[in-house]
């Protein structure tokens, strides 16, 4: 499920880091039933790549202040 900015964007750095955490483990998980053939819905895998993009992005943001 695609990540709202809006709604990450009030976190504390902490609880970013976390959920970045755990989106990658979701993308290796994706990625791995993809290659084994066992995930229909191939499109999970961009929005997991997308969703890992934008909380570096918010990471990155919020450290530099």
């Amino acid at each position: 499920m695609k990540i709202k900015v809006s709604e990450v964007a009030d976190k504390s750095l902490k609880e970013l880091e976390l959920a970045l955490g755990e989106e990658q483990k979701k993308h290796f998980n994706i990625k791995a039933k993809m290659k084994t053939g066992q995930l229909s819905e191939t499109h999970l895998a961009a929005i997991s790549r997308k969703n890992i993009a934008r909380f570096k992005t918010i990471i990155n943001s919020k450290a530099g202040d």
